[in-house]
């Protein structure tokens, strides 16, 4: 598999919010966001039988 980098931009108070909740949780914060991208694809399949 490829992997690509992306590169994002947010405001402190949001990167404050990721950081605590990596700490929390005990994982990276690109973990969290992997997770999270991969939670779209879940929701894109229920919002497509939805239709």
């Amino acid at each position: 598999m490829c992997k690509k980098q992306i590169n994002i931009r947010v405001p402190a108070h949001e990167l404050k919010i990721l950081d605590s909740y990596a700490k929390q949780t005990k994982r990276t914060k690109t973990e969290i966001l992997r997770g999270f991208i991969r939670s779209l694809s879940k929701e894109q399949k229920t919002l497509s039988k939805s239709k």
